[in-house]
């Protein structure tokens, strides 16, 4: 198995951080308001303030989003944020919440705030054409009560073991991190026919259980002893205090009338890389 360290890893994010260290400032720029309010960064933090600065997209990011080589890694879209961003942030301490508000900002300022696209009808199977306000996208509401300013760490006492359980939202680096370590796991995932990816994201989250915060411990914790209904509950609770913008919107079929107040927006090839 392709076993990839967390020295590697952290060394790895290291240098992505020196690249994001020179940035631009000659262009036009707005300031984007962030889901999260900057309430789960540390004191001090470039993001800290709840808002983060982008330039418009140019020509320049349209090579990014045109390069082939770029698109077959899966890297475009972190390509091209981190080209469009002009606050002086580590791109991987960036919520993934965040990073979804950013994303959206980006095809804003790239091309306009309209996306269209086609939705199938759940209920009679029609193909509707539909235009999105992007600009019209709200943030999620969550309870402020429940956040430590400063902190992205939340409590959590499991349901049915009673554990106590600290977790953490997580960040792109985080998000890089995970799919790094579910990709070297591909050889074992081949032979077992199980996909680990919903206990490797756990592993990560979690942070502490019973104030123990050893990471062997939460593993093993995690793939032994927590039970199936606890991280059910776990999941359903971290998704109702992690900050993220609402990427839903009213839909009303032309052809039968159905209607659903909270339709996810589709996500196509279309919303970066539009029709001419």
């Amino acid at each position: 198995m392709d076993n990839i360290s967390d020295k590697q890893i952290a060394e790895q994010l290291r240098q992505e951080f020196k690249q994001d260290e020179v940035k631009k400032t000659n262009f036009p720029t707005e300031v984007i308001e962030l889901p999260s309010r900057g309430l789960l960064y540390p004191e001090g933090h470039a993001l800290s303030n709840g808002v983060i600065e982008m330039k418009y997209m140019t020509a320049k990011e349209e090579d990014i989003l045109t390069s082939a080589n770029l698109i077959k890694q899966g890297v475009v879209l972190d390509k091209l944020l981190r080209s469009l961003i002009i606050t002086p942030v580590n791109y991987n301490d960036i919520l993934i919440g965040d990073k979804n508000a950013i994303m959206v900002a980006a095809r804003v300022l790239g091309y306009g705030k309209d996306y269209n696209a086609e939705v199938q009808c759940p209920e009679c199977g029609a193909k509707n054409e539909i235009s999105i306000d992007l600009t019209t996208i709200e943030n999620k509401e969550i309870d402020l009560s429940k956040i430590t300013k400063g902190s992205s760490e939340f409590h959590f006492s499991l349901p049915a073991s009673k554990r106590d359980l600290t977790f953490k939202v997580l960040t792109h680096g985080d998000d890089k991190a995970i799919e790094q370590e579910i990709k070297s796991l591909k050889k074992t995932t081949k032979r077992s026919g199980v996909d680990p990816t919903l206990s490797t994201r756990l592993a990560h989250t979690i942070t502490s259980v019973d104030g123990n915060r050893d990471r062997k411990f939460v593993r093993d914790f995690v793939e032994n002893e927590l039970f199936a209904i606890d991280s059910r509950a776990l999941r359903s609770y971290a998704l109702d205090v992690t900050p993220d913008i609402d990427m839903s919107f009213y839909f009303e079929c032309e052809s039968c009338g159905y209607e659903q107040d909270s339709m996810p927006v589709p996500m196509t090839i279309d919303f970066f890389w539009p029709r001419a």
